[in-house]
């Protein structure tokens, strides 16, 4: 199922003019406060109405010229960046006004509470739980209504850190098992990392960048979170957990170390390493505390007008990024062709930066 978007909209400071597929999947809208990512969603949900576009769900038309779904026609579960629950309902009782709107057979109530795992949340009233709980009780209630599609704006962002660590695995298991698409609005690195098959990046209105989320995120040019928040995406397999605590990957027949993880031998893992946690070296390095050493080839080096250099070096396990000076740069000789070894250390990976592929 696909979702075709083709958008112009006026907005206070700059025009909205985008067309993308997002295909099936979970697709983000990724860019900075301000790039039209939240207005799009809202299109697509019906909530506000274009100046011009059309928006289609798997040839569905939403929207087009003379076309103008409500809301409650669209088929779409949306999850906000509150939970919006009905405080006076239970648990069972919000999941199931959910239900209540379904025009079609859609998931069982006890394979979405198991799937979430809100099982002992669901005598509950919304305030006495947690806004990581209330969050999964919304995402069940969206399913409930047996969509077509899910919309997420910013799901975790009025979550603290530790919340949002939790939320992670049931938005993964909700793109690995729901079979639904979902389109969901992020300017968070991490979370498109962790989430994403498709990426489209906005810039002031415009789509900047569409593709694959590791080929998008490893791509210099494209730094929507900032350079401070640039970092690469690579695809490892779990080879074995050793007693010390570490887990050992395979990361393209290089060895790749972090602490332990919960995955178990064989199966694929994304892990998104920062630029700002890479150092690099001209030669084989000797004597370090670093596990992870990936040798590679310089393709880019990207400078802005500040001290900073981002450089892109390809390795076998993928593009890896590091933020370097531009004075290290100079002093080590960098230049598209050479030969470089990226330098990760194994505690600079956080649990958050990786996740199931």
């Amino acid at each position: 199922m696909t979702l075709s978007v083709r958008l112009r909209h006026q907005l206070p400071g700059f025009a909205l003019d985008v067309d993308f597929e997002a295909p099936p999947g979970l697709t983000v809208l990724f860019g900075r406060s301000g790039s039209g990512k939240t207005t799009i969603i809202n299109a697509v949900a019906g909530l506000m109405r274009p100046d011009t576009g059309r928006i289609a769900v798997d040839g569905r038309v939403l929207c087009d010229e003379g076309v103008w779904l409500p809301p409650h026609r669209r088929r779409l579960g949306y999850v906000f960046q509150e939970a919006r629950l009905f405080p006076h309902l239970t648990v069972r009782q919000n999941l199931l006004y959910g239900r209540f709107f379904a025009r079609r057979a859609g998931a069982r109530l006890d394979d979405v509470v198991e799937m979430l795992g809100i099982g002992a949340l669901l005598d509950r009233r919304p305030g006495a739980l947690s806004g990581g709980e209330r969050q999964r009780v919304a995402i069940g209630r969206a399913l409930l209504a047996a969509p077509e599609m899910i919309l997420a704006d910013e799901p975790l962002a009025a979550l603290d850190e530790a919340r949002k660590a939790e939320i992670l695995p049931y938005f993964e298991r909700l793109r690995d098992e729901a079979k639904i698409p979902i389109l969901y609005v992020s300017h968070s690195p991490v979370e498109v990392a962790r989430l994403a098959t498709t990426v489209v990046v906005l810039q002031d209105g415009r789509v900047a960048r569409q593709g694959r989320a590791a080929e998008v995120l490893s791509d210099p040019s494209v730094t929507p979170a900032g350079v401070r928040g640039a970092g690469a995406m690579l695809e490892a397999r779990v080879v074995r957990h050793h007693d010390d605590g570490l887990t050992e990957l395979d990361a393209g027949g290089v060895p790749l170390f972090l602490p332990r993880v919960g995955q178990q031998a064989g199966e694929v893992l994304r892990v998104r390493v920062a630029a700002s946690e890479v150092i690099l070296s001209r030669e084989a390095p000797q004597g370090l505390s670093a596990l992870n050493i990936l040798p590679g080839t310089v393709e880019a080096i990207r400078s802005g007008d500040g001290p900073g250099a981002l450089v892109s070096l390809r390795t076998p396990a993928g593009r890896i990024l590091a933020r370097v000076t531009r004075r290290s740069a100079d002093r080590l000789g960098l230049r598209e062709g050479v030969t470089a070894y990226a330098v990760v250390k194994s505690v600079a990976i956080a649990p958050q930066d990786v996740g199931g592929a």
